[in-house]
């Protein structure tokens, strides 16, 4: 009977990784200026300012802040839907299983890229300077930026599909259209409606912070408050952002469970 001879783990190999990881963290640290003593050094003037802020809670002054997270909610819900609706044909047109030509669904791609690299903030920085302060260059943004996230994971969906049942309609005289409608979609749209979902989701966050740079929103709401320093309503305007949040996440991820 032969002995079976188990190699001997490379130790040179794993250390030298070990070493070069540890290393780069470390030098990340430094470039960007991190110091875990000054952290800790300023732990009580953290420790004060988050008693400025939630000790005790202002609950008064939440009646004025419902209306810009309505804008806030609004915001996110039209960018999403509006974003989602350009994305699914995008999409279908950027995947290389569908239609099977380069020049189309390269280039498409390429955009998709470029429009995903590009922070939701800057985008309406972009669109403050052409539209105006305002929940309009908010709502601009978010549709580009979702455009973005949801085409990609869509187009990469469409990419996985069974494709037996592409081949069969096709093997019946099916036209383009047909294998779209019988075959792609059914498959594709219990994923595409999670996505929508989920954008609807990180929106609504990137909506909250918008407000910074003259987007509305509840973001306009904190930066007027920070710049006056009223920690106290910048806390309450935390909680209730969190409560919203946390209310959204919770809502949509049992929506998204029961389509996927």
């Amino acid at each position: 009977m032969e002995k079976i001879i188990v190699p001997k783990p490379n130790r040179v190999k794993r250390n030298a990784v070990i070493i070069l990881a540890v290393a780069l963290i470390l030098g990340s640290a430094w470039f960007a200026g991190f110091n875990i003593i000054e952290v800790f050094a300023r732990l009580y003037k953290g420790g004060r300012l988050l008693g400025r802020m939630f000790l005790p809670p202002d609950f008064s002054y939440i009646p004025r802040i419902i209306k810009p997270m309505l804008q806030t909610i609004q915001m996110a819900l039209v960018g999403t839907f509006v974003g989602a609706l350009i994305a699914l044909p995008t999409a279908v047109l950027a995947a290389n299983n569908f239609i099977k030509t380069k020049w189309l669904h390269v280039p498409l791609r390429i955009i998709l890229n470029i429009f995903r690299t590009i922070p939701a903030m800057v985008l309406a920085s972009l669109f403050v300077a052409v539209f105006g302060l305002g929940a309009f260059s908010g709502v601009m943004a978010l549709v580009i930026f979702t455009f973005g996230l949801i085409s990609k994971l869509t187009f990469e969906s469409i990419e996985a599909i069974d494709y037996g049942q592409v081949e069969a309609l096709m093997s019946l005289g099916a036209n383009k259209m047909n294998v779209l409608r019988y075959a792609i979609m059914p498959q594709i749209m219990p994923q595409f409606m999670s996505y929508t979902i989920y954008g609807f989701e990180v929106n609504v966050r990137a909506a909250a912070v918008l407000g910074w740079v003259g987007a509305g929103g509840i973001g306009q709401t904190l930066e007027y408050n920070l710049a006056w320093r009223q920690f106290d309503k910048v806390g309450m305007i935390v909680i209730f952002s969190f409560v919203i949040v946390l209310a959204i996440d919770l809502i949509s991820a049992g929506i998204r469970k029961r389509l996927v």
